[in-house]
């Protein structure tokens, strides 16, 4: 007829974690009114050694849920975490704040042990009777069976007596609701955050009304009353065109270029002396009611140079089987116009002055200005020279214009710190020059001894007039 019931409290020292009524058939008792129960000490503390190893065993780690924090809530924001896995906690210690729609309320922890596990991050959304953390409890150094009393226990009948419940409520309260008043004005409750969201709001562009400047819903109403409609974005309607005239020559002209094999050479050439050159004609270029740029001079220089090397005015066949080297130097400028890209050519360069080149240049730009090209304007090129520098670039890599077989890009001017025959620093005025050609019948080094002569004119100008 043995029959014992404990229970246990693994917060609580073991004298406090069992209740025993038992009735060993050892000596009961009555003495003058105090009731006293004498146990066999031995057999009991047996039970209690088994019970407390097998609650060790099964509490060793306790999964802490989030409790009822009142007021009807079911669902909280996780503010901070005041702990990380692997710290050890004591009861009563804090372990994290959360925030309702009403208050922030800090958990704190029911056991002594270590946090194992984190359920949430911060900001995530916790629900009330879903575990909060895993804590590793140190009850099994707390737990230790201890040799129970032979000596009698005397119960007062006058002193009141604590009920379980009661006793346990003592050490259940966990959640402390702190209205921390400095932190309400940098949060909104998870509700008002969530309007916010709905709606794109920055909340930093409100300004709360509630207590210490919390942001209230009916900041965020107002604010959406008050926010200037976005107009919708009505899509613009595109425009299609047919590609004709010069661009649609263009695509074919440069569909075929693509095609071609080619090398590019790049050097700089120093223009400081032709630009010399260029201010002492300028009187001669007002009476002949001209501009007088680089690009006459580097026209004749090119003339100069393709007469050395006439491969460099040749062109070939569809099929590049057939070369026919020419005999005229007729050399297309690039320009930008009205209507596109245009390539208008100057014929029998090779027997031109540098003023007349600058003349019929200057009638070309003109014409290109109006769109009037005559159609003898666009034809018959056999060299091509694109001046890049008009609008401002250094450098670019020209494409040929098939059947041609070579053409050069000019940059523009630029005054750089260079060296003279004594190594010292002094200012040059630069041009970038990239020349292009088909390696189908050009070689590097001939587009590269060509480039050369050219340059060699170009910074001793008085060369150019050797050939007039």
């Amino acid at each position: 007829n043995e029959h014992c019931i404990i229970s246990v409290n693994m917060s609580f020292s073991v004298k406090k974690i069992f209740q025993t009524s038992t009735a060993l058939g050892n000596t009961i008792w009555e003495r003058s009114n105090k009731k006293c129960l004498r146990y066999n000490a031995s057999i009991l503390n047996q039970m209690l050694a088994r019970q407390i190893h097998l609650c060790c065993n099964l509490a060793a780690r306790v999964t802490f849920k989030l409790a009822d924090i009142g007021e009807g809530i079911r669902e909280v924001m996780v503010k901070e975490w005041y702990v990380n896995v692997g710290d050890k906690v004591s009861q009563f210690d804090n372990i994290c704040e959360v925030q309702s729609d009403k208050a922030s309320v800090t958990i704190t922890s029911r056991y002594d042990g270590t946090i194992s596990k984190l359920y949430y991050a911060v900001d995530d959304v916790a629900l009330v009777g879903k575990p909060l953390v895993d804590i590793q409890t140190d009850q099994a150094d707390e737990m230790q069976p201890q040799t129970l009393s032979t000596q009698d226990e005397e119960v007062q009948e006058n002193e009141p007596k604590k009920s379980e419940k009661d006793e346990l409520a003592k050490y259940l309260i966990t959640n402390e609701v702190l209205q921390s008043t400095e932190e309400q004005t940098s949060i909104c409750i998870p509700s008002v955050r969530r309007l916010a969201k709905e709606h794109k709001i920055n909340l930093s562009l409100i300004k709360g009304t509630g207590k210490h400047g919390r942001i209230l819903k009916e900041d965020i109403l107002e604010y959406i009353t008050k926010k200037p409609e976005t107009k919708p974005v009505v899509p613009l309607e595109d425009r299609v065109e047919p590609i004709k005239g010069f661009k649609k020559v263009m695509v074919k002209t440069m569909t075929e270029s693509l095609k071609i094999p080619s090398l590019m050479y790049g050097d700089e050439i120093k223009v400081t002396k032709l630009s010399e050159l260029r201010k002492s004609l300028k009187d001669l270029s007002e009476l002949e009611n001209i501009k007088l740029s680089f690009l006459p001079f580097f026209i004749k220089a090119v003339s100069n140079a393709l007469q050395r090397y006439p491969i460099v005015n040749a062109s070939v066949d569809e099929n590049c089987e057939n070369i026919t080297y020419h005999k005229n130097h007729n050399i297309g400028i690039a320009m930008d116009t009205k209507v596109g890209l245009g390539v208008p050519v100057i014929k029998g360069v090779e027997s031109l002055s540098i003023i007349e080149i600058a003349k019929e240049l200057n009638r070309l730009i003109q014409s290109g200005r109006d769109g009037s090209f005559s159609p003898n304007d666009m034809v018959g090129g056999t060299f091509s020279v694109s001046n890049i520098g008009a609008i401002g670039g250094s450098y670019m890599q020209p494409i040929i214009l098939p059947p041609q077989v070579a053409i050069i890009a000019l940059g523009a001017s630029q005054a750089l710190p260079r060296f003279d025959e004594n190594k010292n620093v002094i200012s040059e005025e630069i041009v970038n020059i990239s020349a292009v050609a088909d390696h189908r019948i050009i070689d590097g080094a001939t587009m590269g001894r060509f480039t050369q002569i050219l340059k060699k004119q170009i910074e001793n100008p008085y060369l150019l007039f050797l050939n007039l």
